[in-house]
């Protein structure tokens, strides 16, 4: 059952009382952005202002992508621009938009075994934990971080294979905890880290090189191949997001003081 189908009493148990049963829609978003909690604090906000409600489907980058080519939503919120790009030059969206930021970090046990901690190099950090056989934690799972895994692995001239490298085809949340239970390194973005309740012994190992730069964009899906989509609800929700409101709103999410993402939309889309 799709999310389409919900009850029109389950969406009235969550929708303001002047909303209308059709003032919903679904947006295909990235785990990041669940696991870090933001659409807990952001949605409310769009909701009591609009009346729609928004259903999020939180997964990999890649199946959400492959979720809203099949029309089975009305927004898309990732972070893999090439990919995002492709699905607008296909027709699938009607523009991508710069939405915000944040960055991956590589997080790692006390005990350090690659001897990494510290580092603000990825590409040798990358080549430690090869060299010495250290266990690394992948997702896997062609979502946005995998995607981005992926370009920093071959930027270090390294392919991970071997007993060391372990992918999970999970969720950011879970492979974090799978990383943990084995004791080994993981990417994660910074968002979801922070939120993290499960952290242990665990430190961010690498942070702060620019190839590690994570952008978040928005894209409706183009009514031209999904004629379902709600183009008008979901033009409110990213324009809302794009907008000075949406971008105070998502600088306005903290945990323990820190900042989780940083908004950047251009000017022109506000």
């Amino acid at each position: 059952m799709t999310f389409r189908n919900l009850t029109l009493a389950a969406m009235l148990a969550t929708a303001p009382l002047c909303a209308q049963a059709e003032e919903s829609i679904i947006v295909q978003s990235t785990t990041s952005t669940a696991n870090s909690g933001l659409y807990d604090y952001l949605l409310p906000l769009f909701t009591g202002k609009t009346g729609i409600t928004v259903n999020v489907v939180a997964v990999g980058t890649g199946q959400a992508i492959k979720n809203a080519a099949n029309c089975d939503g009305d927004v898309l919120l990732v972070h893999a621009k090439p990919a995002e790009e492709k699905f607008v030059a296909e027709g699938r969206g009607t523009q991508r938009t710069d939405l915000m930021y944040n960055d991956f970090v590589v997080v790692g046990p006390a005990a350090d075994p690659a001897g990494i901690a510290g580092s603000h190099d990825i590409e040798a950090a990358l080549k430690s934990i090869a060299d010495a056989g250290a266990a690394f934690a992948s997702r896997g799972d062609d979502s946005g971080t995998h995607k981005a895994e992926m370009r920093l692995w071959q930027a270090a001239g390294v392919t991970p294979d071997g007993d060391w490298y372990r992918p999970t085809g999970s969720g950011m949340g879970a492979t974090l905890n799978t990383g943990i239970g084995m004791g080994a390194y993981v990417l994660t973005d910074r968002a979801t880290w922070i939120n993290f309740g499960n952290k242990q012994d665990y430190q961010i190992a690498v942070e702060g090189d620019d190839a590690m730069f994570n952008q978040y964009g928005v894209i409706p899906v183009n009514p031209a191949r999904c004629p379902a989509v709600k183009v008008d609800a979901g033009k409110a929700f990213s324009d809302w997001l794009l907008s000075p409101e949406g971008q105070e709103a998502i600088a306005g999410y903290k945990i323990d003081g820190q900042q989780l993402f940083f908004p950047n939309a251009p000017k022109v889309a506000n």
